[in-house]
């Protein structure tokens, strides 16, 4: 006698786990790009001193240019978690920061493939170690770039959350409440067939095929 294979999910439920998928990966390859290049030349910057100082060469990271950058690349990385984890109106908050960090990191990525960041700050000439520096900057665009498609990776993390997360399964979960309709009670398990001489036949002859002692 064939036996029932394990319930199935509905249509809704599937689309919601992998809508829930995608979002975690998104969050997580977003944010994992954002730290990756907050680590890497933004910018070869050359120091102009008086003189008879002659001038010198910096180099600035993604995290010395947009301080911004590293910081949301963390918060991404947390999201990620985080969207697994809660539900109802917190998924909805996390996808609105998950939204504001790939906005922020976007437009980072963007002003300094324009040569827009101000690398000429305060921020900037102490981290070169001086205060007092004329600079002039030669951005590398590589990591900006990256930062760029981390910031719209990031926008489209949220902007699915923000969207669609209320409907996701959450932590613990293997399948939504709609799997049985409110109201609706499981069916009651049937009773314990008493045992047979025709069952008790039959285990004896699967105890000898598996090599034990039925009269045991």
């Amino acid at each position: 006698m064939s036996h029932p294979g394990p319930p199935v999910p509905p249509p809704a439920a599937t689309r919601g786990r992998r809508e829930l998928t995608v979002a975690v990966l998104l969050c997580a390859l977003s944010g994992g790009l954002a730290l990756s290049a907050s680590g890497e030349p933004w910018a070869d910057v050359t120091v102009v001193r008086e003189p008879p100082l002659p001038p010198t060469s910096e180099v600035l990271t993604g995290s010395q240019a947009a301080p911004l950058v590293a910081a949301c690349g963390l918060l991404l990385l947390a999201a990620a978690v985080a969207v697994i984890a809660v539900r109802g109106v917190g998924r909805v908050v996390i996808g609105l920061l998950v939204a504001v960090a790939g906005g922020v990191l976007g437009w980072s990525g963007l002003r300094a493939l324009t040569g827009s960041l101000d690398l000429g700050g305060a921020a900037v000439t102490s981290g070169v170690g001086l205060e007092q520096a004329q600079l002039t900057t030669d951005p590398v665009t590589t990591w900006p770039a990256v930062a760029l498609v981390a910031g719209v990776l990031g926008v489209l993390a949220g902007a699915l959350v923000v969207l669609r997360g209320r409907d996701w399964p959450g932590m613990g979960r293997r399948y939504e409440r709609t799997e049985h309709p409110a109201g609706a009670t499981a069916a009651p398990a049937r009773p314990a067939r008493p045992e047979t001489d025709e069952d008790r036949h039959q285990a004896a002859w699967k105890a000898l095929d598996r090599g034990d002692d039925p009269t045991a």
